[in-house]
């Protein structure tokens, strides 16, 4: 079969035959795969460089984690792989597999998972995100952001802030359930003192940070409190997108009612990976299909994959590899 290999970390995966996968238990299932989303975290753990990341093979590996794909009956789904995605065929988890519906393209069902995975396991369970709460979400210019705004929405947030760096970007937000945007390129003071004015207005129940890095220590600074009772801001990390550390003021975490924590891969407990496959996922795709959770993909041929590895797609689109 064609499939896109990586041989060594640093270098560009390669479209070349390689060995089908084998089903090696009854947990798992042989597919047929349709289409593929690349995203930073595909490229992260092909790199070595996110926390999962996982010891390339010497014969080479195939990449990709998840996809749209055929199961032997020709149903359509969305499944997590065993073996790479980004080949014509893969190995799937069983207990991993939602049905699709019909009227969502294979492009849009690609990209969806790991934006919705992003969004929703963050508000719903790590937030515990509740109708009238006040939303802020960081870095919400990009495809997941984008989909975090609209969840958010879903959800029942009375009010959104998005912050972002791409202008165009922020604006589309507002079309897409944000309330008010903010740009990440004021300067310092002028951030800190409007997120001050939002959160003395409206109370910020709920942040979901995609950046990290200053643009975090920018917000905490901006909750810190002055020895008055303080509303409870529940802070849920996502992404490191402007860098993985930060310096955290200790008198800020005494100075404020203030929920911290992270939501990805280890996080969860397996009651909620459950509901994401049962739950979650199933409610957003039939939500995108029915034109309520709109997506924006760029579509590529497998074979092009050396030269879409890198490719810069902009404005909150996702690139997706259809096969």
């Amino acid at each position: 079969m064609k499939a896109a290999v990586m041989y060594q970390r640093g270098e560009l995966p390669q479209y070349v035959d390689f060995p089908e996968p084998t089903v090696h238990n009854e947990d798992e299932v042989l597919v047929r795969v349709k289409a593929v989303a690349i995203k930073h975290f595909d490229k992260g753990t092909a790199s070595g460089k996110h926390y999962s990341s996982e010891v390339l093979k010497e014969n080479g590996r195939v990449i990709g984690g998840d996809g749209v794909c055929l199961l032997e009956d020709g149903t359509r789904v969305y499944g997590m792989g065993v073996s790479g995605m980004l080949a014509e065929k893969a190995t799937i988890h069983k207990d991993r597999i939602v049905k699709l519906p019909e009227a969502l393209s294979d492009a849009d069902a690609a990209a969806l998972p790991n934006a919705v995975i992003g969004a929703a396991m963050g508000l719903k369970f790590k937030a515990k995100i509740q109708p009238g709460d006040v939303v802020l979400i960081n870095g919400a210019t990009g495809f997941t952001g984008r989909v975090a705004v609209q969840i958010a929405k879903y959800y029942g947030a009375k009010k959104v802030i998005a912050t972002g760096r791409n202008e165009q970007s922020l604006q589309d937000l507002l079309s897409l359930g944000a309330d008010e945007v903010i740009s990440i390129k004021l300067d310092e003071e002028a951030f800190i003192t409007r997120l001050k004015e939002i959160h003395a207005a409206y109370s910020i129940d709920v942040v979901i940070d995609y950046l990290w890095g200053h643009t975090a220590e920018m917000i905490l600074t901006s909750l810190m409190g002055n020895g008055s009772f303080t509303h409870k801001t529940r802070f849920v990390s996502v992404g490191s997108m402007a860098g993985d550390l930060i310096q955290l003021s200790a008198a800020t975490l005494r100075s404020v009612d203030l929920q911290l924590t992270g939501s990805g891969l280890g996080s969860w407990p397996k009651e909620q990976v459950r509901k994401l496959f049962s739950e979650v996922l199933p409610e957003m795709f039939q939500l995108s299909s029915e034109g309520k959770l709109k997506v924006q993909t760029v579509a590529h041929r497998l074979d092009d994959i050396s030269t879409l590895w890198d490719l810069d797609v902009s404005d909150g689109k996702r690139l997706v590899v259809v096969i």
